[in-house]
């Protein structure tokens, strides 16, 4: 996302490495745009801190504070010297106001990580990584523009390092698991991109497994 927010350096603010920006369940009401370093969203599930995202610079974190008066949903660490603006209720405004085509993408930013957000979520309460991996590929499907909805077949321009991020787990499962997948004649794997053969199938299982495990629960 590019945008010019030169005038509003005296939001600016920086983080050393390592240090916690803000930790999962403390309130908020401040959110933070990436100049420059890494930012390590990790969630406790269950028993488990997971990794949710490492977000580069340009993007944002924080929002739903703005959004739901809610308290954070994840911790935020400082991968590298992070450099932000930081922005609260009172500035976001000035932010606003002073820039309607700022507003306007600010806007689309927050519809599309909200989204990211409760998709990734709902990935990695998935009770296996096997389930998770089919669902990343049902994610994938739900946002890819221009599809052709009479075929089974989907073709994702995503990598195996892709699918193990969404998913929170290791590239080496990720690869075990699509190989295995792969022997099922399920998925075809290319450098560039992977190829479901019938998306059909993946819902059916995913919903299955998500079924399986509210009953359980």
């Amino acid at each position: 996302m590019a945008m010019d927010l030169a005038a509003f350096s005296r939001f600016s603010r920086t983080f050393p490495k390592g240090e916690i920006i803000f930790s999962e369940f403390e309130p908020g009401d401040t959110f933070y745009l990436i100049q420059s370093g890494r930012v390590q969203l990790v969630k406790l599930i269950g028993e488990m801190e997971r990794t949710l995202d490492i977000l580069q610079p340009s993007e944002m974190f924080g929002e739903m504070a703005i959004l739901e008066n809610s308290p954070r949903s994840a911790t935020a660490i400082a991968l590298d010297e992070v450099k932000v603006l930081e922005f609260n209720t009172q500035n976001f405004e000035i932010l606003l106001l002073g820039n309607p085509q700022i507003a306007l993408k600010l806007l689309k930013m927050f519809c599309k990580r909200i989204y990211d957000s409760k998709r990734r979520f709902m990935i990695l309460t998935l009770p296996d990584p096997q389930t998770k991996i089919a669902d990343v590929f049902l994610m994938l499907d739900e946002t890819q523009p221009d599809t052709d909805r009479s075929s089974e077949r989907r073709e994702f321009k995503t990598t195996i390092e892709g699918v193990a991020h969404w998913a929170g787990i290791s590239a080496s499962e990720a690869r075990d698991i699509l190989s295995h997948f792969v022997n099922q004649r399920r998925v075809e794997i290319f450098s560039d991109r992977i190829i479901v053969k019938n998306i059909n199938d993946f819902s059916r299982y995913v919903s299955s497994r998500r079924n399986s495990s509210k009953h359980k629960n």
